[in-house]
């Protein structure tokens, strides 16, 4: 019979001095070893059965991981062990980036997002995942130390499929950046789950808008959906429409009809993927016309 809670399996937790000996240790153990941050779901997985690994490479507090920076003329830096709670609760962020702000709020419980990361949120590649749709909007790229040095990732073309990643055997994302945002912006994450607490999206929608004299329309709008294809996207169909046509009711409801089309769910435990896709066309038309109404004034 199957055991629904098998508990932990053995395992052994490593704390490197350095980037250079994590990623060195990852590379001689691949495929048995795991970089390790918040831990919010790699425990979960580990006692699931799902995620094998002998070894957990610590990454927390090796070369920036675990600051947070905001600089006027370059934009925002947040580590890759910064817990979501404290990007919320920044007032840079606050200020700058509320849409962010938003989004970790809106991740399970608050003792969870004590843990959590937004880099380890993005690192596991969920579709679902609740803070990619506002690293994405407002132009996200990860800091990547690997065997090759230091690269970035643009998270536009980091996304592989469910649970997979541009990451390779040896990378250790040390931080996630975005440049200053338009301004002034709005934005809204749209979350719709099973229950108002704790729960995975069913579907996501963010969308951001700024004014754009360099659109049509006088607006661009940025629309990412989760959880109904098998990476978070940006619907580029819906964009466009607002980009090119004017503002209007008409037009909003044109561009939630794309996002619609856009969409490729599947049925699962969770909903149908004929309700997953009407509910993005609904949520997509309510962000829209609310953000509209705040960008416009």
């Amino acid at each position: 019979m199957h055991n629904p809670h098998p508990g932990l399996p053995e395992l052994e937790y490593v704390k490197p001095a350095s980037l250079e000996e994590a990623s060195a240790f990852l590379v001689a153990h691949k495929g048995e070893a795991r970089p390790f941050l918040g831990g919010t779901d790699t425990f979960v997985r580990m006692r699931d059965g799902f995620w094998k690994e002998k070894y957990l490479v610590d990454i927390k507090g090796l070369d920036g991981t675990n600051v947070i920076t905001f600089d006027p003329a370059k934009g925002l830096t947040i580590g890759s062990a910064i817990p979501m709670n404290k990007v919320s609760a920044h007032p840079d962020v606050k200020k700058n980036y509320s849409l962010l702000a938003a989004a970790c709020d809106t991740v399970a419980s608050y003792q969870l997002r004590n843990r959590a990361t937004i880099v380890g949120n993005i690192c596991n590649a969920s579709p679902a995942g609740d803070t990619i749709g506002a690293c994405m909007a407002y132009g996200g790229v990860l800091t990547v130390f690997g065997a090759g040095g230091v690269r970035q990732e643009p998270l536009a073309t980091f996304f592989k499929g469910p649970g997979k990643n541009a990451l390779q055997t040896g990378d250790i994302v040390t931080a996630i950046t975005f440049p200053i945002p338009p301004k002034p912006h709005s934005g809204r994450y749209m979350k719709l789950g099973r229950n108002k607490m704790s729960d995975l999206s069913i579907v996501g929608v963010t969308v951001l808008a700024y004014k754009d004299a360099a659109a049509k329309s006088g607006y661009t709008f940025k629309v990412v959906l989760a959880s109904v294809a098998p990476v978070p996207f940006m619907a580029e169909a819906a964009q466009q429409i607002l980009a090119e046509e004017p503002v209007t009711e008409e037009s909003i409801g044109k561009a939630a009809e794309a996002a619609m089309q856009a969409v490729k769910p599947i049925d699962d435990v969770r909903s149908s993927a004929r309700y997953r896709s009407y509910m993005v066309r609904n949520l997509t038309r309510q962000a829209l016309s609310e953000v509209w109404q705040q960008v416009k004034s």
